[in-house]
């Protein structure tokens, strides 16, 4: 959430940059409510001030026995009571139609996040080994897996519905070494410490990193209950220190936490309707940061690394896009998107997006820090990303790794999270 001094004293920029983001989203109410909200509480304070100093003057005439003089007095008090009570009702109405719109209003894209429309204008800013090379025709991963017997998406919607698949065997053993293999890299090499949050949050987490209310319809509520199935472990993680005022000397603070994550995919329909690539449930390993605010972006591109060390890991090719502005999430500051070379279906395809939100998720869940010696608190700074999705990972895999016979060699990495297992 942004700071509203802040929206109210720089529209001209808050304007710029829905512009950029490509959102419609006007101001003029905004400022018409924000206006009045302040009108109607200099009149309350003007009120409450002339109040208190009749009471005082009510006090001193019945101390003098001058009760019949202090009557009108205190009937004017009545009267600025009411008045003060209207006015606030007022005011609340107004207060909670500005805070429902700062909550629905987009992050500010970092100075350095270019602007454009769409996804055609991410520039490409990294790219990391060589595509793979087939003497044969490369399948893509839905048919290989199908074939090896270890993806059955038609008993899968039998159980459930569509966009659900049923991972048998081997792969089901690749997915479980997978996630074992990033949750290892990312605590015992880089440092993060693995929580595993619950899979369900409440309305406030969901709205503390701001996924409610604007994103409603993309998730999945549980009937009876005010809970949600996370989305993702950013949700869970970002909100372990919600209404909190952490140390400076503690920070940065870095988490990892494996979750399988649900989504409704709303808006989706009709797209990538075959294979992994957009389930309604998948699993992922997530990095979550908190820092201070002059750190976070040298945290971001620390994060970026940490990500993209998985893919090295595994010898599959990728590239790097910084997202611009109107492609970029809506509570990020800068985003970069990690894009996997998937040859069976010859394209890169999102892998990982490592974000910087700054202040705007902290704002919402109300996560401080308090500086060594300093009387005051400031808000932290929130980073998040994929380390990787667990499914598009195992895509990639059998896309890259597929070999003519129809079987797959597993990552050298891998080998003793299955057993030794050399192919599938």
């Amino acid at each position: 959430m942004l700071d509203l001094k802040f929206v109210r004293d720089n529209l001209d920029i808050v304007k710029q940059a829905l512009k950029n983001r490509g959102s419609e989203l006007s101001l003029d109410e905004f400022q018409q409510r924000e206006s009045e909200r302040r009108r109607l509480l200099t009149e309350v304070e003007g009120l409450r001030a002339e109040r208190n100093q009749l009471s005082k003057e009510v006090g001193l005439k019945k101390k003098a026995g001058q009760h019949a003089e202090a009557q009108p007095l205190m009937d004017r008090v009545g009267v600025i009571n009411a008045a003060i009570k209207g006015l606030e009702g007022q005011a609340v109405e107004h207060d909670a139609w500005v805070r429902d719109f700062l909550l629905n209003l987009p992050n500010l894209p970092h100075s350095s996040v270019p602007v454009g429309a769409s996804a055609d204008d991410n520039p490409v800013v990294k790219t990391w080994g060589e595509a793979p090379k087939f003497a044969f025709e490369p399948k893509a991963h839905w048919e290989i897996g199908e074939n090896l017997g270890i993806l059955d998406f038609e008993r899968a919607a039998k159980i459930t519905g569509a966009r659900f698949a049923l991972l048998k065997g081997p792969g089901a053993l690749l997915e479980r070494a997978l996630i074992n293999f990033m949750l290892d890299l990312h605590t015992r090499k880089q440092g993060y410490l693995e929580v595993l949050p619950p899979f369900m949050t409440n309305r406030a987490s969901m709205q503390g990193t701001g996924q409610l209310p604007k994103f409603r319809e993309d998730l999945f509520k549980l009937e009876g209950w005010d809970y949600f199935l996370v989305p993702t472990a950013e949700v869970p993680v970002t909100n372990i220190h919600r209404e909190e005022i952490l140390k400076e000397e503690d920070l940065p603070l870095l988490y990892t936490a494996y979750t399988p994550c649900f989504r409704s995919e709303a808006g989706s329909y009709g797209k990538d309707v075959r294979g992994l690539i957009r389930q309604h449930q998948f699993n992922k390993v997530e990095l979550v940061k908190f820092t201070t605010p002059e750190t976070s972006y040298d945290h971001l591109e620390s994060l970026l690394n940490d990500a993209a060390e998985v893919l090295q890991e595994l010898g599959l090719h990728y590239r790097v896009v910084v997202l611009c502005t109107g492609d970029m999430g809506f509570s990020a500051a800068k985003t970069y998107d990690i894009e996997v070379w998937l040859p069976g279906q010859n394209l890169y395809r999102e892998i990982s997006s490592c974000s910087n939100f700054e202040d705007y998720q902290a704002r919402r869940a109300e996560i401080r820090f308090r500086r060594a010696g300093a009387k005051g608190t400031e808000l932290v700074h929130t980073l998040n990303g994929s380390g990787l999705a667990v499914g598009r990972t195992l895509v990639a895999i059998l896309e890259n790794y597929q070999q003519e016979d129809g079987r797959v060699v597993v990552p050298e990495k891998l080998r003793g999270y299955m057993g030794g297992m050399e192919k599938i």
